[in-house]
């Protein structure tokens, strides 16, 4: 349990914890004012996925898709392949019309993937969404209460919380989309984080079984030097995974691309809360706790 490492974690933490507390603060009221920019999974819309037998230049598929009148849109171009997202939903006849005219102005060889969203289905995948993510989250924390004891399952409830939040705001705030993907990255992102958690509780319940701890003082040095313990596997872990999830982000097709953006932000403060906040949490509950007093044998006078 000896460490000579110069940086004290549990010294630095309240400001970690204040700042950790603002950003959040921020990211909440920007996800109040602006709400969560939702994809076609999400909201009622039209998907078209169009695979091409010739590059298209971007301002010919713009200009094309302005020509038809068919409401607000996003267009992702990839090589022989343009993905379309309206936000309404499309008819029968505006369906085929949309096929005929890209197939007699832009390629007549090109193929078509059309998937539309309505507004029940929408609302009913969100809702199984949110489910999902609370029974696996759920089913995590009971996992930590059944390992360890209340005061570690608060402090990993708590950090993940805050990583899930961080993520949800940082996709608000830069206007990004929400969809079914992002949903999958948040509850790796939680797993992972919950990993991070459950490797530095388990160091500090070891070491705590064979510590004779007396003081708040003594409890603040067994936190740290659990921490340092095990940074040195928890930054291994996150940074085999960030070479993936960056990997993906810049090679990766467009589909997977905020996934993967998801991932990052996710790893990064996945590894933050497990130090800062999650370990910190138990500290302070710990510390309510009344210290044993250890029993001091009388000397014998001779």
């Amino acid at each position: 349990m000896r460490s000579n490492r110069k940086f004290d974690f549990v010294k630095s933490s309240r400001i970690f914890l204040t700042i950790s507390a603002a950003v959040l603060l921020i990211g909440l009221i920007a996800l109040g004012v602006f709400g969560v920019n939702y994809g076609i999974d999400f909201s009622s819309g039209t998907s078209v996925d169009i695979t091409t037998t010739k590059k298209l230049e971007d301002t010919q598929v713009k200009a094309y898709l302005d020509e038809q009148n068919l409401g607000d849109y996003t267009l992702v171009s990839g090589e022989n392949r343009e993905s379309i997202r309206f936000k309404t939903a499309l008819n029968e006849q505006q369906e085929k019309d949309f096929k005929a005219n890209f197939l007699a102005k832009l390629d007549p060889d090109a193929s078509f993937e059309i998937n539309i969203v309505d507004v029940d289905i929408a609302k009913e995948q969100e809702r199984n969404a949110l489910i999902g993510m609370a029974v696996a989250s759920l089913g995590i924390m009971l996992y930590i209460v059944i390992r360890f004891e209340w005061r570690f399952s608060i402090g990993a409830i708590v950090s993940t919380v805050y990583d899930a939040l961080f993520v949800i705001c940082v996709f608000s705030i830069f206007r990004l989309e929400v969809n079914l993907p992002f949903i999958l990255a948040v509850l790796t992102i939680i797993g992972y984080s919950i990993n991070d958690t459950v490797v530095i509780f388990d160091r500090i319940r070891e070491n705590l079984r064979f510590a004779k701890i007396k003081s708040h003082a003594d409890l603040d040095k067994l936190v740290n030097d659990s921490i340092w313990q095990t940074l040195a596997r928890s930054i291994n872990t996150v940074i085999t995974v960030l070479v993936a999830a960056v990997c993906l982000f810049i090679f990766g097709g467009a589909s997977i691309k905020l996934f993967s953006l998801a991932i990052i932000i996710g790893l990064a403060s996945g590894a933050y809360s497990s130090i800062f906040i999650a370990s910190q949490v138990w500290l302070y509950f710990k510390k309510k706790e009344p210290l044993k007093k250890v029993a001091v044998k009388p000397q014998s006078s001779l």
